[in-house]
């Protein structure tokens, strides 16, 4: 079972975050914050990589970049919280489901008020 956090907002779809390691954050970086809509963390996170690309010698910026990399994969969910929160989603539940289609049908049971909020946006 995988833990999932319900964050809603009036007249949008609900957002569901994992919990845990991210191995794209990882992997990615800024470009997968960028991707999820965490424009701040994203804008710090490419400039904190471009100032290891212009200030230190290649052996520093793998060092240093893999040690952002795992940084960025173990708080990159949290990131993503953060970026919600500031546009106005509130986090509602703590689901725990195997996969996230089985954790918006919990989220959609708990909370018939979204159901019928979602399938209003779906018209």
């Amino acid at each position: 079972m995988r833990g999932y956090t319900a964050h809603l907002k009036p007249g949008r779809t609900p957002v569901l975050v994992r919990e845990g390691f991210s191995w794209a954050a990882w992997l990615f970086g800024p470009l997968w914050l960028a991707a999820h809509r965490a424009w701040v963390p994203a804008g710090l996170m490419a400039a904190l990589t471009g100032a290891l690309w212009a200030l230190f010698p290649l052996p520093v910026i793998l060092v240093a970049g893999f040690g952002l990399g795992w940084i960025t994969g173990l708080l990159g969910q949290d990131m993503r919280r953060w970026s919600l929160d500031r546009r106005g989603y509130v986090m509602a539940h703590v689901l725990a489901a195997r996969d996230h289609d089985t954790a918006l049908g919990r989220l959609l049971t708990f909370r018939p008020d979204v159901a019928a909020g979602l399938a209003a946006l779906l018209r």
